[in-house]
């Protein structure tokens, strides 16, 4: 038996390693191909550079850092709106007692079953009617962002729900006994008890607003308004029409490059609101 389980203990490390290699390797060849020239790329293509040329990095920061930028803004105006708001309606409906609750829920969740194809014509007329697809000022960035901020309130509400029914009761009523209204009882309460999930959702809704390119498509065809997902489209064309492959994967690394911090900063908690059930399968 020991040496039965020994040999299935064996063969999940190797496919756990060789998982982990599919899964990094092309972060790896990415990194080092940023630091190659044309002759390096073509000549030496799985060796390491040599020399390594950093120039490439700077010629691609030029470039991208503009939309790199416009990304960063709507991430996190749109988060931070997302986050509030989803975490004070989840409270409600996991907290208060109010007439027909669980039937707004329930409508809330058949959201979920909507494709967001479908929704783009309606919310394209809406952005329309209300003069936020003009290029002018801020409203381009508007709009992106309450295409966001709509299009996550099911699914966040869905998650922190679930997370704030599994706290215990005793907290809230305890709370409840010494004078805390609802409002303190979320801000002192509930809030800290949800970091966790919260640096969840947090991440989940990074990874779809960073990676999207049908919406910020929708709502402007201008370049200065362009998030990562359209800039690093016309970055490649730019640099495919000389092609320099250097500079091109160095715009990847870039712009990969918050996504690897923010998942470094915010790991424990992230791990933490997975363990704790915070998404259930």
């Amino acid at each position: 038996m020991r040496v039965k389980r020994s040999i299935s203990s064996l063969a999940i490390n190797i496919l756990l390693l060789f998982l982990l290699f599919l899964t990094l390797y092309p972060l790896y060849f990415s990194v080092i191909t940023s630091f190659k020239d044309n002759e390096q790329f073509f000549k030496r293509f799985w060796s390491l550079p040599n020399p390594w040329i950093g120039l490439n990095y700077i010629d691609a920061v030029k470039i991208i850092l503009p939309y790199l930028g416009n990304s960063i803004i709507i991430s996190v105006f749109s988060i931070s709106i997302i986050l509030f708001s989803t975490s004070m309606s989840a409270y409600a409906f996991a907290r208060l007692r109010f007439p027909g609750k669980e039937i707004v829920f329930m409508v809330l969740l058949a959201l979920l079953m909507i494709p967001s194809l479908l929704t783009l014509i309606p919310q394209f007329i809406i952005l329309r009617d209300l003069r936020l697809l003009t290029p002018s000022g801020i409203r381009p960035y508007i709009g992106i962002m309450l295409g966001y901020i709509a299009g996550q309130q099911a699914f966040s509400v869905f998650i922190i729900r679930a997370f704030f029914e599994s706290q215990p009761e005793e907290l809230f009523e305890a709370a409840r006994i010494d004078g805390c209204n609802e409002f303190r009882a979320y801000f002192k309460i509930a809030l800290p008890l949800i970091k966790p999930v919260l640096a969840t959702v947090a991440i989940v809704t990074l990874l779809g607003i960073w990676n999207d390119y049908l919406w910020p498509l929708v709502v402007t065809t201008d370049p200065r308004y362009f998030t990562i997902a359209l800039g690093l489209l016309r970055f490649r064309a730019t640099f495919n029409a000389l092609i320099l492959y250097g500079p091109m994967f160095a715009g990847y690394v870039v712009a990969s490059l918050p996504l690897v911090v923010l998942y470094i900063l915010l790991m424990r908690s992230f791990i933490e609101g997975l363990t704790a059930g915070a998404i259930k399968m």
